[in-house]
This record gives C-alpha cells, sequence and structure tokens, in this order.
C-alpha cells in the first residue's frame, strides 16, 4: 500500500512564491520519475515539470524560469517552488509518481491534489 500526501497550496498574490510537497509512504522500492501536473477550471490537466532518479529536470514552456522542481529520495518526497506567480498559474496542482512496489511491479500513483489561487 503506498500513499501520497500533498501539501503547500493556498491564496498568494501575482509576483508570490508557494512550495508545494508531495511525500510518499508505504512499500517502495523506488520512484522515477516524480512529476507535478496541474488542472484549472475547465481545462486538460496538463504536465508542469518532471524530474528523473538522477535528477534530470523538464518544464513547461510557461513555467520555465519560474518554477523549480527537486526531489529527496531519502524522504521519497517531490517539491515545486514556484516563484513569480502569474494569475494564469490558478489551479489545481497534482503530484504523479511512478513507483516499484515490489522486484517486479510498478504503479503510477497520483496526489489528492492541492489548490493554488494566484490573485492580480
Amino acid at each position: 500500500q503506498v500513499q501520497l500526501v500533498e501539501s503547500g497550496g493556498g491564496l498568494v498574490q501575482a509576483g508570490g512564491s508557494l512550495r508545494l510537497s508531495c511525500a510518499a509512504s508505504g512499500s517502495i522500492f523506488s520512484i522515477n520519475p516524480m512529476g507535478w501536473y496541474r488542472q484549472a477550471p475547465g481545462k486538460q490537466r496538463e504536465l508542469v515539470a518532471s524530474i528523473t532518479s538522477d535528477g534530470t529536470t523538464d518544464y513547461a514552456d510557461s513555467v520555465k524560469g519560474r518554477f523549480t522542481i527537486s526531489r529527496d529520495n531519502a524522504k521519497n518526497t517531490v517539491y515545486l517552488q514556484m516563484n513569480s506567480l502569474k494569475p494564469e498559474d490558478t489551479a489545481s496542482y497534482y503530484c504523479n509518481l511512478k513507483i516499484q512496489i515490489s522486484k517486479r511491479a510498478t504503479s503510477n500513483y497520483w496526489g489528492q491534489g492541492t489548490q493554488v489561487t494566484v490573485s492580480s
């Protein structure tokens, strides 16, 4: 059994910062990759950022230079530092982890989602 717990969302003014966290617990052999997605009302869920086990990162063009994804392998946790936030960043943010739960089994897990609201 694997559980993901997200935290860190909230309401912030444009130009402000927030840091999201997503911690996984349970039967975990390894996690690769880790990612953050977001979904605004009426829009499809989109990939915001991802990070592999060797630290390789990838970002959506809309957040490059403003958001930073990182991971703490010892804590099975992924972070998303969001700076210079814009109203268009308003969305529910979800972590997504591909977790090896046994020698032969890998599954995809989603966090419960955390709301980020950026006021203008």
